[in-house]
């Protein structure tokens, strides 16, 4: 039931009418909560206020869960105003300083949203052209007066502006296994221009930023979800961004076969079709907007993982909360946690301990452990 109602609130025309008079509004507010898809599911509940009014009447929602609903919405409202404007703020210091960049996922994923302000905001992911050193020394700019560089990583410094998080990132991804992270690169560095000059407006005069290609979002957002699944745990949430990325892509264009041969390449294949299968029986993607295959053996059990850990695996109890433990505790749980990938993705599950032990002294050494 709560599955139509998404499907509903991703603009799917089924009838509703079962599924207002038999919803329980607590608990679709608490698995949005836990999914961070609140600003989603209270669109959903308007659009049913306008098209349902009857069956909300035999039904209706809480009069303090409903304006609790509204208050997170408008939260959510003003902090994707925020970080628009922190965004739009940086991309500009960077061009002034001669830095190609683009802004990854976050506020260009909100554009592609019906209504730009209900996706729930993260920080914000700049892509800059830069080495690590360079960024290294960017970072500590940026953060003079009111922010604090907090975090560094083998492909990108985490830092606070404004009270927004953000994070540079020399590249925007790195996989676990050698040879397929070879191939990534390589790739990464044959789009970075294009991605550099797809120029586009935030909501309200915020300023322009520069986002992805559709066709570059289809890939490198994929390899997000997937980075994700290992290290942390994926939610619904990002599930709902790449389900607007690949419905913006048109499968009908030249680039369609090429796409899947990239995916094939760079060993997505498979978590590919493990995504398409969620978002046909989550989010109601129709086949013929599908990018792969379903596969719905990997899909089953990458639904399971999104419904148990919620947004990026906080809520998981499967796994002892993995992602809350110490240092030592956390390392032995995802090993042990990922051993249950090898079946479905050998290359990346057995070379993830590996990557992370090693990532973990080059860290050390630089004085970010």
């Amino acid at each position: 039931m709560i599955f139509d109602f998404l499907k509903y609130c991703l603009g799917g025309k089924g009838n509703m009418s079962r599924v207002v008079a038999d919803i329980d509004w607590e608990q679709l507010y608490s698995f949005a909560s836990k999914q961070a898809i609140l600003g989603v599911c209270f669109d959903g509940i308007e659009r049913l206020g306008k098209e349902y009014p009857n069956e909300l009447k035999k039904n209706p929602i809480g009069k303090n869960l409903l304006m609790t609903w509204m208050g997170k919405a408008q939260q959510i409202r003003r902090q994707n105003m925020k970080v628009n404007a922190v965004a739009a703020k940086l991309y500009s210091k960077f061009r002034v300083d001669g830095l190609r960049c683009c802004i990854l996922k976050g506020q260009g994923n909100a554009l592609m949203y019906p209504n730009v302000y209900s996706r729930n905001p993260g920080d914000i992911d700049a892509w800059v052209n830069a080495s690590h050193e360079d960024i290294r020394v960017l970072a500590q700019s940026l953060a003079k007066g009111k922010g604090c560089v907090k975090d560094e990583s083998l492909n990108h410094i985490e830092l606070e502006v404004n009270g927004v998080a953000v994070e540079l990132h020399s590249t925007p991804a790195i996989m676990n296994n050698p040879v397929y992270n070879n191939r990534l690169q390589k790739w990464l560095k044959r789009n970075a221009d294009l991605q550099c000059s797809n120029i586009v407006s935030l909501p309200d005069n915020a300023g322009d930023v520069a986002v992805p290609t559709s066709y570059f979002n289809c890939v490198y957002q994929l390899f997000h979800l997937y980075h994700h699944y290992f290290y942390e745990g994926v939610g619904l949430r990002q599930i709902v961004d790449y389900y607007y990325v690949v419905s913006m892509f048109n499968v009908d264009c030249v680039m369609f076969n090429s796409l899947q041969r990239e995916l094939k390449y760079l060993g997505l294949w498979k978590f590919a079709g493990a995504v398409m299968y969620v978002m046909h029986v989550a989010l109601g993607l129709p086949e013929e907007k599908m990018i792969a295959p379903m596969d719905e053996k990997r899909g089953k059990l990458l639904l399971a993982e999104i419904l148990n850990g919620g947004n990026f695996g906080k809520h998981f109890t499967k796994y002892g909360h993995f992602t809350q433990q110490g240092m030592a505790k956390k390392y032995f749980l995802k090993i042990w946690r990922n051993m249950h990938f090898v079946r479905y993705y050998p290359a990346e599950a057995l070379s993830e301990p590996i990557f992370r032990t090693w990532h973990f002294f080059w860290r050390k050494g630089q004085g970010s452990v």
